[in-house]
């Protein structure tokens, strides 16, 4: 205790610069915490998010007391949001317990909603024709996963709901129907996260905790040769770095907490959460303020063993060993698994991700990144060695000879922006397989819309919603069911596009044989869809304001051979009806528009809000996706987004405090090069390609290890995308900015102001 107590009075009274740099141990180690809280506290909100949704579910049976309470669930989509309407009959039997979010059942007549609901009411008045019945209240944070949900609960008569309505026995599952991230999706998130802000957190704080090391590891060595123990130093070191950590772990979660209140509030893309749901639990509480000390320690504790075991050598400033090689052998067992599993996509026959060879690509993954990073002083020392030997430049040679002297301040250094580039390599490859799982796998999208409901502006104006690449109208034809053969005449019906050559272009892959103005069979080469019918046949379509009620189309034998999307309304279709064929001012009754658009999530995202804008009311079908897979989609993608961010606060920060840190322990060998002849210019100079040699080899390293590891995820992944070469050279640009920005960031380290005292301090 007597050293550690030492160990403060030397931090606080040596001087302005060591309080300066217990400052900015502090500060970095608070950002640290800050993103680690962050992390930690993401699993905990989707859980509070699908722990509300499962406590609300009805729990129903469908045999039940003739007067029990019956309730309706119905989940249709309002733009790009899901809109849950519970119908709720009360009976004078069974349960009256209320969902969470409410004191009571709501009587016939009653609905309570949402906060965003009420505000849409009176945003878009539509909306009512959804909720028949007055406003009673709202439903309180209890009841909702979200502060934006769209939830409502409608009372109304048993006589409504008798049909489709359950008994009501209860409310609460013990699993969200409808999570805010699959489970298998949620496994992916976690170790894209774990890959872009854990490693290299790990590896920024290590570098907070060894600020300053060469002038530290010089004081501990003075008073080991005074007569200190070899603990008694290591103690006098850990206060300082302990000490600098656990302020720094206190102030991070201050950090968090100010920025947990403004995120909730705020929100991001696709995600939504009450403050509650982000607060710090114990666990997460306990691993900041004891582990981020705990690992200051261990690294302080491995930093001090030079100054402790030998401190003549740190006080005369003996040559350093060369790097130990032993890290090299985690970036070969690394590239290793990871090209093992590329070799099984090259020959064809890909691993699949099931039992063991989930964990081994995730364990390749891992030992690569922090094979990288080990490897990194070896590699800049051997690079510097050879420079040096073989150069005729002054400036090379200089700056080779200081990294060859300190290749581990080099790793300090370079090793954040580099894990930047290699996670980020990663980050592309989980977006990838995600996509591929979520998405649909053709380039367009269907939307659906009952055409009964649309007036000709309405539908005008759908035509015209932005994002929308083309429309048509769907219409099936006229079956009696009071015939005496209902199946024949089911045998015989038919959907028809109606819709120009133009339109149809647009709606399918590649099409042949079109001509405007004229009715033709489709064929789909890949489906068997009408194959049966035989050309003379004639449906028959009812027409709702012309002046005949039906509309006879007699199939021809001219044909259309076209290629259809995976996901298109288009393949259910075997006539293709011109516009004109129909009588003016007459519509289709069995029949809906349909729109096509991109399918990608921002845009058919904004095609929904575009839609809702409007017909608020309006039953909308999306063809091979559904809303829920929509929001889910958007929660990865931010989630993913935020973890981009925090790695690349981490890695520039790592950067800044490193580079600032190597200036000021340089400034004695600075200022004796200048004092014997060496120009500001030629100093600069020096000091650029300190950083921006070791940085480039470590970024090559990155992008090629970076992307073996990317391309092993996607090959037992399952997807039909395996090499991503379509990132390479957004990677390559962003390597190059780095590379640019390290470069710019140097030159200011060399001061103007010379001051000779430098050299004789110690």
């Amino acid at each position: 205790m007597k050293e550690f107590l030492f160990g403060l009075r030397l931090l606080f009274g040596a001087g302005r610069g060591n309080r300066i740099r217990f400052f900015l141990m502090a500060v970095g180690g608070s950002i640290g915490v800050c993103c680690l809280a962050l992390v930690l506290t993401i699993p905990a909100i989707l859980d509070a998010h699908d722990g509300r949704a499962a406590a609300r579910q009805p729990v129903t049976s469908a045999k039940g007391s003739a007067d029990g309470t019956l309730v309706l669930q119905r989940n249709d989509a309002y733009g790009s949001q899901s809109f849950t309407r519970v119908f709720i009959a009360r009976g004078s039997q069974g349960t009256k317990s209320a969902p969470p979010g409410l004191s009571e059942l709501p009587s016939p007549g009653e609905v309570f909603v949402s906060p965003r609901v009420h505000d849409l009411l009176r945003e878009a008045p539509a909306v009512k024709a959804l909720l028949p019945g007055r406003e009673a209240g709202v439903i309180r944070p209890a009841g909702l996963a979200h502060p934006d949900e769209l939830y409502a609960y409608i009372g109304t008569d048993r006589t409504r709901i008798a049909d489709g309505g359950r008994t009501l026995k209860g409310f609460g599952y013990s699993y969200a129907p409808f999570p805010a991230v699959e489970p298998s999706t949620l496994t992916d998130v976690r170790f894209a996260l774990a890959t872009l802000v854990l490693l290299p957190l790990g590896i920024f704080l290590s570098v907070c905790a060894r600020l300053s090391a060469a002038s530290r590891m010089r004081r501990l060595a003075a008073l080991r040769l005074l007569g200190l123990s070899i603990k008694g130093t290591q103690r006098v070191n850990a206060a300082e770095t302990v000490a600098a950590a656990l302020l720094g772990a206190v102030l991070g979660l201050g950090e968090y907490w100010l920025l947990n209140q403004v995120m909730s509030r705020a929100g991001l893309p696709g995600l939504r959460w009450y403050p509650g749901d982000g607060a710090l639990s114990a666990t997460t509480i306990a691993v900041c303020l004891i582990g981020c000390p705990a690992l200051a320690w261990f690294v302080g504790r491995k930093s001090a063993r030079d100054a402790t075991a030998n401190p003549l050598a740190v006080r005369r400033t003996v040559v350093p060993r060369p790097p130990s090689k032993w890290g090299g052998l985690l970036l070969v067992a690394g590239l290793g698994i990871v090209c093992a599993y590329c070799a099984t996509g090259l020959m064809g026959r890909p691993a699949s991700s099931v039992g063991l060879n989930a964990l081994l690509v995730v364990a390749g993954v891992v030992l690569t990144g922090l094979g990288l990073v080990l490897t990194l002083p070896l590699l800049s020392y051997v690079l510097a060695s050879r420079l040096a030997r073989s150069t005729q430049s002054l400036t090379l040679n200089l700056a080779m000879r200081r990294n060859e002297a300190e290749p581990g301040s080099t790793m300090r250094v370079v090793t954040g922006l580099v894990l930047l580039v290699y996670a980020a390599s990663l980050a592309q490859g989980v977006l990838i397989q995600l996509e591929q799982v979520t998405r649909p796998s053709g380039p367009v999208q269907d939307y659906s819309l009952p055409l009964s409901g649309l007036s000709k502006q309405q539908q005008r104006d759908l035509a015209g919603v932005s994002g929308v690449r083309t429309h048509a109208v769907m219409m099936n034809s006229w079956v009696d069911l009071n015939a005496d053969q209902p199946e024949a005449a089911f045998a015989s019906s038919a959907t028809a596009l109606v819709a120009t050559c133009a339109q149809l272009d647009r709606m399918t892959r590649r099409s042949e044989g079109c001509v405007d103005g004229r009715v033709m069979r489709l064929v789909d080469p890949n489906s068997s869809l009408g194959s049966d019918l035989k050309p003379g046949t004639s449906f028959r379509f009812r027409i709702d304001g012309g002046k005949d009620k039906n509309l006879n189309v007699t199939l021809p034998s001219e044909r259309i051979v076209y290629s259809g999307y995976s996901a298109s309304a288009v393949g259910n279709a075997v006539l293709l009806v011109p516009p004109s064929a129909l009588p003016a001012e007459a519509s289709p009754r069995d029949a809906e528009l349909l729109l096509t658009s991109s399918s990608t999530p921002g845009q058919v995202r904004g095609v929904l809000d575009g839609i809702a804008a409007v017909v608020p009311i309006a039953e909308i079908e999306l063809v091979g996706l559904n809303v829920q897979g929509l929001e889910q989609i958007s929660v990865v993608e931010t989630l993913l987004g935020l973890g981009m961010i925090m790695g690349l606060v981490i890695g520039v920060a790592a950067f800044l405090v490193s580079v600032t840190d190597r200036a000021v322990e340089r400034r004695a060998q600075v200022t004796a090069v200048t004092l014997i002849g060496a120009r500001a210019r030629t100093m600069r100079a020096v000091q650029c390609a300190q950083i921006v040699l070791p940085l480039s080899l470590g970024l090559i390293l990155a992008l090629v290890t970076g992307k073996l590891a990317e391309s092993s995820y996607l090959i037992t992944g399952g997807g039909t995308i395996r090499w991503d070469l379509a990132g390479v050279p957004l990677l390559t640009l962003a390597a190059a900015g780095v590379v640019a920005t390290a470069a710019m960031g140097s030159l200011p380290l060399v001061g103007r102001r010379i001051d000779p005292e430098l050299i004789r301090r110690d």
